[in-house]
This record gives structure tokens, sequence and C-alpha cells, in this order.
């Protein structure tokens, strides 16, 4: 990396401490690499450690038989996330198959009691940051643009960077999208 490149990257990254948009300091479960984004390259990248999840799920073995994303991952008004699947969802198969084992029991547990299965998010946004999955999906843009090659995950974790400001504007310019600040930090 050029040094100029090095020291606006560097500038970037404390304006986004400041800000607090930027971790201080790379934590044990993530490692944040800068690298330049004017020569074409890709911005922070962010690889993290998968959450620990209260039932083993394998996006793998799950769309190999044809499951399509948003048949457990609905989109409701007013579109600004995918949503988990309610256990029900789940059940619907899960009442006959491996019915009798451990994960599927402890799944069928939550279906009982009526409580809602407690999934660790993988990608979090600030909650001053706009986002809505509706129009990135109405612009074309696929699930595996932003989340990686999920069909291939047999356990969901991070792969992109993007939530991070850095991996939001990159993408952006990618795709000729605004990149003005109120975009995606107005007062939705």
């Amino acid at each position: 990396m050029k040094s100029g490149t090095t020291s606006i990257v560097l500038l970037l990254y404390l304006f986004g401490v400041i800000a607090g948009i930027a971790p201080r300091s790379a934590s044990a479960n993530r490692s944040v690499l800068l690298v330049t984004t004017a020569q074409g390259q890709d911005a922070a990248a962010t690889k993290s450690k998968p959450p620990v999840q209260p039932v083993p799920y394998s996006h793998k073995k799950h769309l190999a038989l044809g499951l399509r994303c948003q048949q457990c991952h609905p989109n409701p008004e007013p579109g600004d996330r995918m949503t988990l699947p309610a256990v029900s969802k789940c059940m619907a198969c899960h009442a006959s198959i491996s019915k009798d084992t451990a994960p599927i029991q402890k799944l069928a547990g939550f279906a009982e009691s009526g409580t809602a299965i407690p999934w660790a998010r993988v990608y979090v946004l600030p909650g001053w940051v706009y986002w809505n999955h509706r129009s990135h999906l109405e612009a074309q843009m696929t699930c595996e643009m932003c989340h990686g090659q999920v069909a291939e995950m047999d356990v969901m974790s991070k792969v992109t960077n993007v939530t991070s400001m850095a991996g939001c504007i990159e993408c952006h310019r990618k795709n000729d999208a605004s990149i003005g600040c109120r975009y995606c930090h107005a007062d939705k």
C-alpha cells in the first residue's frame, strides 16, 4: 500500500473509532484488515468466529434440499430486515424428519412452549444505520453478494464486511449507488 493511501485509510479508521463505527482494536473473535479502496481492492475485510446457536443448523444441508432464502427468511413491511424463521416453520418438516435427535427435540421444546428460537444474529448493523433488504433485492442484489456462499456453509459465519461503513461504500461504488451520508444515516 502506498504511504499516502495508508495515511488516508488510517485517518478514516481513526474517524470511525471516534465516531463509534470502527472497533478500537481487533478482538479475539474478529480480525480487521485495512486495505485500500483507491485501486479497486476490497475494503476492510472482516472475518469472525461463528456465534453459538441454540440449535445447530446447516444452510448447506437445507439449501441442498431445494429450500430458498425467502422461504425461511420472509421480508415483512417495511422491508428493512429478512426475519428469522418461526419455530413452526422448522417443525413443519421436523415433526417427522430427524424427530428423535437431540437438536430436533430441543427445537420441539421451543415449539411446545411457544418460545421463539433465540438465534444469534451473524450480521448486525448499528441501530443508527438505515438498511433495507427490499431495496437491495429490488436492485438485483443477491443474498450471496452480502452473505457469501451460504449454500456451502454448514455453520453460518460472517464472511464479508457488509456491516462496516467501508464495505457499504465499496459496494455502493461498484454498483453506482449513492454514497452520500444521508442515504444511510438520515433520520428514517
